[in-house]
């Protein structure tokens, strides 16, 4: 039953930023998007892990300490901020840089916040969600400072003046303008 339940819900967030990147122009992008989460790396730890109300990537890592399947997916999935992460060859704190992520794939993460935030919050899902959920972890995220700005600025726009009017302003400025 978890595993019907858990295909169910990764589907349906799949169609819901696949709908988004249409919206947008980013038509393979939507089609493609986490397909890795199908896999069994991925797949058979969601299904252990599902509850239905959050990712199952948290339930593993309160377990085991780290998620097995979040290590495979940011891995393979342009779209998260994570896969954008490089060894510096200066002498930096940690070791790491993050690079800017290009606009397309800023755009994917987008709409996969927002699908996130309306599987999760249900009914509950407000246009200010996935801001609201992006300002709870900004601090610890390890984004280019580009990166982080257009992705807050979309996540403001979305907040205070609706999907459509942030989609049009992809579609027309970060996708076509630049």
């Amino acid at each position: 039953m978890k595993a019907w339940k858990h295909f169910k819900t990764i589907t349906y967030h799949k169609y819901l930023v696949m709908k988004g990147c249409f919206k947008v122009g980013l038509y393979k992008q939507g089609l493609l998007h986490d397909m890795s989460k199908y896999s069994p790396s991925e797949f058979i730890p969601g299904v252990k892990y599902f509850q239905g109300n959050r990712s199952p990537n948290n339930a593993e890592r309160e377990d085991i300490g780290y998620s097995s399947a979040w290590l495979h997916h940011k891995g393979r999935n342009r779209h998260h901020y994570e896969y954008w992460i490089d060894y510096s060859t200066k002498q930096i704190a940690g070791g790491f840089v993050p690079v800017p992520m290009p606009a397309r794939y800023v755009a994917e993460m987008f709409m996969d916040r927002i699908a996130a935030s309306k599987v999760y919050n249900g009914e509950n899902y407000t246009d200010s969600s996935p801001l609201e959920y992006y300002s709870r972890g900004v601090e610890k995220a390890p984004i280019a400072p580009e990166t982080k700005a257009l992705l807050e600025k979309l996540l403001q726009m979305l907040a205070s003046e609706g999907e459509e009017a942030a989609f049009a302003y992809i579609k027309k400025e970060v996708l076509h303008g630049r």
